[in-house]
């Protein structure tokens, strides 16, 4: 039969077939290739390749995994798909897990256990996903990586996946690399080096958005504005250092006294601005109390043997009824910040393992003005 038309025709048929999955495959990968360097972020340029890598190789969760700078673990920056909610917040130590081995070695791994990265970061959540496709991403010579494909099915994958995630991993390295010194820069942009917290401009623009949400909504928004006192003492007194090293404490602990999804900016100098999403007077003013309590906590040693007693004076707006853009609420936060400062005494100096401060800690009270 071998030589007869019709197991010609059948050969001719497969030969066909052959060429059209070849041409399919390499059409998806140069559009996948495409779609690289058409993006930014990190974020971003995931969700570009994840769209398209499912043309290339099936998957029910795809995800990627960044080392940190020293490379002793991987980290999950994206993760979509069926339970993703469980990678999302996995950092694998280098050489553990099915990524951590893949990192460590370069080399790819076929169905791999998706349990063993949510075992080796500590997690106990038990996951559907039963086999993992894991290529090494590579740039500069160097790990930067892994990128993953998940599926229900045990022992889905193959070599023939193996081959095309390695040609998607091979382009998509320098993209990853590309997108995350974006994401670094765009960081740097909105972020105040000395304390690490948001600067004025990431600060205008999330409150822009939280007016309008919350105009939308009907919801209100709480504006505090906090200045430390007495720092120009710390600097003129101990220097410069001294007055970084004091607002780099007092930062740390406002930002600690916030829920997670408010903002704490440095907004100027020793001044700070607190947005505080659908809070309304009382609460407010009972946060303004917990940060000045907490303020007033620190022992900040200014210099060996000194301690300088630490406050902030700090003012409230409350959107809408204070005002309706953050121009408004700014000025009257601010000038409810003053009116606090005029009531305080201003922090002397001690020596460290004296029987008692030079001067007490200002009483509280309420002092907030009564609304303009």
């Amino acid at each position: 039969m071998a030589g007869t038309p019709r197991a010609a025709a059948i050969a001719r048929a497969f030969a066909f077939e052959d060429i059209a999955i070849a041409h399919r495959e390499l059409y998806a990968l140069y559009d996948l290739a495409q779609s690289m360097g058409t993006t930014l972020g990190v974020v971003e340029t995931m969700q570009h390749i994840a769209s398209k890598l499912t043309r290339v190789v099936p998957f029910a969760t795809c995800a990627l995994f960044l080392a940190d700078e020293e490379g002793d673990v991987l980290r999950c920056r994206f993760a979509s798909g069926i339970d993703s909610d469980l990678l999302t917040p996995l950092m694998v130590p280098n050489g553990d897990g099915v990524t951590g081995w893949v990192a460590s070695t370069r080399r790819a791994l076929v169905n791999g256990r998706p349990s063993a990265d949510l075992h080796a970061a500590g997690s106990v959540q038990t996951t559907r996903l039963e086999s993992a496709l894991v290529c090494p991403l590579v740039s500069v010579d160097a790990v930067i990586g892994t990128l993953a494909v998940y599926h229900t099915e045990e022992g889905f994958y193959n070599d023939e996946h193996r081959r095309l995630l390695e040609r998607v991993c091979e382009q998509a390295a320098a993209v990853i690399r590309n997108a995350l010194v974006f994401d670094q820069t765009h960081q740097a942009s909105v972020t105040d080096s000395l304390t690490g917290l948001p600067n004025t401009r990431f600060m205008f623009r999330h409150l822009s958005r939280e007016l309008a949400r919350s105009q939308r909504l009907g919801a209100e928004v709480s504006l505090l504005v906090l200045d430390l006192n007495g720092f120009k003492d710390i600097n003129d007194t101990y220097g410069h250092y001294a007055g970084d090293r004091a607002l780099r404490e007092v930062s740390s602990v406002l930002r600690a006294l916030i829920r997670p999804y408010d903002i704490c900016a440095r907004y100027a100098g020793d001044e700070f601005v607190i947005v505080l999403a659908g809070c309304g007077r009382d609460e407010a003013e009972n946060k303004r109390r917990e940060l000045q309590h907490g303020i007033e906590r620190i022992v900040f040693e200014a210099a060996p043997g000194n301690a300088v007693p630490m406050s902030i004076s700090a003012g409230v707006a409350v959107f809408p009824h204070d005002g309706e853009t953050y121009e408004e609420l700014l000025a009257t936060a601010d000038r409810r910040m003053y009116q606090d400062k005029s009531t305080r005494r201003r922090p002397v100096h001690r020596q460290i393992g004296s029987p008692k401060l030079d001067v007490l800690p200002t009483p509280e009270r309420d002092v907030t003005p009564a609304r303009p």
